[in-house]
């Protein structure tokens, strides 16, 4: 259905290859009735997968969301490596992998687990001097990135076809697959690049809850605010009077609650806040009440 109006939840979206995040984004506006719509974590084009789309007052979520844990399945060719360390760049160089084995690329694959300095692709939305690094490509220039500190917790082999090999990974986010496939190929001298890439996982928000924008626009499925808020956070239910402040803004006393980011409701089960216990205060980082403000 279209023209629902403001609303507050999430959206997961099974996202389609040949369109980017931000079309997902613009096709969710005409079907929530706002502008008020964005994601979190993008996918490049090709790529196919989980899109976690925030509607209403679930867009002040979505910075949360993205900072977690990721999974993918992706396919990788060994023998070629392009200009973007996937299909949609130009082949640089070609090299014959047919003297890889299971056993040397199972090693590759090990020294790729864990913590990692990795490369991005030069093609990133990362920013250079205030631009993105892909448009600086794009416009001739040579960009080299600084390593980055990632963690891939899963890199599995699950099938080889000849040089296309198709593997699990989950990860931190800030991890690019491509650059996984881009040094895997490097580790084993022949080159490699990623060919497929399916998102199946955002934190607690996997396939089996995300819908094609079809079915979406035939009827528009959401996660409301607080569902989502407790599906993705540790819960604490606040007294009255603790929910009101928080509500305005108001730090408060400790409480002895876990680390890290805790989603606060009233009384009445509605979500009022993302907390924080530290420095000996509960601290609003982001407030959901009517009326409040992002703190």
């Amino acid at each position: 259905m279209t023209g629902t109006g403001t609303v507050d939840g999430l959206v997961v979206v099974d996202k389609p290859s040949g369109c980017t995040s931000h079309d997902v984004v613009a096709r969710m506006r005409r079907l929530a009735g706002t502008r008020r719509v964005g994601h979190a974590g993008t996918l490049d084009p090709m790529a196919t997968g989980v899109l976690v789309v925030g509607i209403g007052r679930a867009t002040r979520l979505l910075g949360h969301l993205s900072a977690h844990d990721k999974a993918y399945d992706a396919t990788i060719r060994l023998g070629s490596t392009t200009t973007t360390d996937d299909a949609d760049g130009e082949i640089v160089t070609t090299t014959d992998a047919s003297r890889v084995d299971d056993a040397d690329l199972l090693a590759a694959m090990r020294r790729l687990t864990g913590d990692l300095e990795q490369v991005p692709s030069s093609v990133s939305a990362i920013k250079v001097d205030g631009q993105r690094a892909y448009q600086r490509v794009r416009q001739g220039q040579h960009v080299e990135l600084a390593a980055r500190p990632v963690h891939v917790a899963v890199f599995d082999l699950r099938e080889r076809r000849g040089d296309d090999v198709l593997v699990h990974v989950e990860c931190t986010t800030g991890t690019y697959v491509r650059a996984l496939a881009r040094d895997l190929g490097a580790s084993l001298g022949v080159g490699a690049h990623l060919v497929a890439l399916r998102r199946t996982r955002i934190g607690q928000f996997a396939l089996d809850r995300a819908l094609t924008l079809e079915a979406l626009a035939e009827e528009l499925t959401v996660i409301p605010l607080g569902a989502a808020v407790a599906a993705t956070f540790p819960r604490w239910d606040a007294p009255a009077d603790d929910a009101r402040r928080l509500g305005l803004g108001q730090r408060l006393p400790p409480v002895g609650l876990p680390a890290g980011v805790v989603g606060a409701f009233g009384p009445d089960g509605a979500v009022v806040a993302l907390v924080e216990e530290r420095d000996d205060a509960v601290r609003p980082i982001v407030v959901f009440a009517p009326g409040g403000a992002a703190n």
